[in-house]
């Protein structure tokens, strides 16, 4: 009887949300890293699978190579929402390639380090994509704002999976050296488990929410004012009033912006765009939002959306559909999620209530 171990099921599955993930982003340009974070995670599913059910050794020399690269994709899928670098793709993308071949060369001179330098490479990884998302979903200032709150908490996921998953090879380590790989096998299959549905939950949210075209000068723009800002303010505790003073004008801008032009509809308005509408810098934007409702940026926009829908739901007989998109959400599950956290309700229950039928 041919025995399957039960990673190969996982790359398959693996495959399958890539395919589902990249016919989504058709229209436009999905999150790459991301995309691409899905594919090498199905490539190290199937080594994983060669080397413990088949016990191939050999691919020891290959898989610690492929993880090595897993933390900088999700990097990048991260800081691709961020917009944050300044560095040529080409350079950005070059000095994430360190890890893999560090790990290469421990591989032909002390492969007795490479679990080592692989838990450091997953754990530095961890560390700094949470110090990147420790703004909350503000941080994710060129994700859409209809799907910026769920990809943070795919963000999140994604970092607590590079932990786990450097927790996970200690383990093994340690298991290989004190017990002989008594154990080894079994958190394998396990982790595997655990890694899909992390990085299914992840794809579903990541895989959406994507930079839409963005001139580079734009974006440039934009850093180097945050930048300037972020100094004025290092020096700003004897200027509180002033910056309250600052914050409430511009929430009367962003307010404006918002009831008289609509601006919300837009489906790609995203933290970037919004700053750039007003000629404020992103930082000073959120800021002034936070301090002003207590909500993240997204939730402030969102909100709009909700309530335009609510009224077109009432006074039209509109398809849900159309309202969605009309008021500026791009998914049915985000519109949905955040029609039922404000209204704590559906939309169908909605127009069902106040005497509308679909």
């Amino acid at each position: 009887m041919l025995f399957i171990p039960f990673p190969f099921v996982v790359a398959i599955l693996l495959v399958v949300l890539f395919a589902g993930a990249a016919r989504r982003n058709d229209e436009s340009p999905g999150n790459v890293p991301f995309l691409a974070l899905i594919l090498v995670s199905a490539l190290l599913s199937l080594l994983t699978g060669i080397r413990w059910g088949y016990g191939v050794d050999g691919i020891g020399y290959v898989a610690p190579v492929v993880a090595a690269t897993l933390p900088p994709l999700a990097y990048l899928g991260v800081s691709s929402l961020i917009g944050q670098s300044g560095l040529p793709p080409a350079l950005r993308v070059g000095l994430h390639t360190i890890p893999a071949v560090c790990i290469i060369l421990l591989m032909a001179i002390r492969r007795s380090t490479v679990d080592i330098a692989l838990v450091l490479v997953f754990v530095g990884y961890a560390v700094a994509i949470l110090l990147f998302m420790r703004r909350g979903a503000d941080a994710l200032r060129l994700a859409p704002f209809d799907g910026a709150d769920s990809a943070y908490r795919a963000i999140l996921f994604t970092a607590f999976a590079l932990l786990f998953s450097a927790a996970v090879d200690t383990f093994i380590f340690l298991d290989l050296n004190w017990a002989n790989g008594e154990y080894a096998v079994t958190v394998v299959t396990g982790a595997n488990l655990v890694a899909l549905g992390i990085i299914a939950i992840a794809v579903a949210s990541a895989s959406r929410s994507h930079a839409p075209a963005e001139l580079a000068s734009a974006r440039l723009t934009s850093d180097l004012t945050d930048h300037g800002i972020e100094i004025e303010d290092n020096g700003s505790d004897s200027h509180e009033g002033m910056n309250d003073i600052k914050d409430s004008t511009t929430f009367v801008s962003v307010q404006t912006l918002m009831e008289s032009q609509r601006a919300y509809r837009d489906v790609n308005l995203n933290l970037n765009r919004l700053a750039r509408k007003l000629g404020i810098p992103t930082r000073q934007v959120s800021t002034a939002i936070n301090r002003a409702t207590g909500k993240n940026v997204s939730q402030y926009v969102n909100a709009f959306r909700i309530s335009e829908a609510c009224g077109l739901l009432t006074t039209t007989e509109k398809p849900v559909t159309e309202i969605m998109f009309e008021v500026g959400f791009q998914t049915k599950s985000n519109f949905n999620r955040e029609f039922r956290r404000m209204t704590e309700m559906n939309p169908v229950e909605w127009r069902d209530r106040h005497g509308r039928k679909t």
